[in-house]
């Protein structure tokens, strides 16, 4: 079951909850607040790496071959 970041439009309480996306989908969340059902999705920022393809390659792989799992 997904889980859901949301504010209400009503009452402005900014929530998280586990629902079907049936009830996401059809409004049926009610606002643990205020129980409006005026609700919009809350996007948090998230910190990620991506690693360059060249940063995981093993130095030796000219040795070892294609199916070397080393990393450096």
């Amino acid at each position: 079951m997904p889980n859901y970041d949301l504010r209400c439009l009503i009452c402005h309480q900014e929530f998280n909850i586990d629902a079907t996306v049936t009830k996401r989908q059809t409004g049926q969340i009610p606002c643990p607040s205020c129980g409006g059902y005026e609700l919009a999705p809350v996007f948090k920022s998230t910190h990620f790496t991506i690693k360059n393809s060249a940063d995981t390659v093993c130095p030796n792989s000219h040795i070892c071959g294609p199916s070397c799992h080393h990393t450096h």
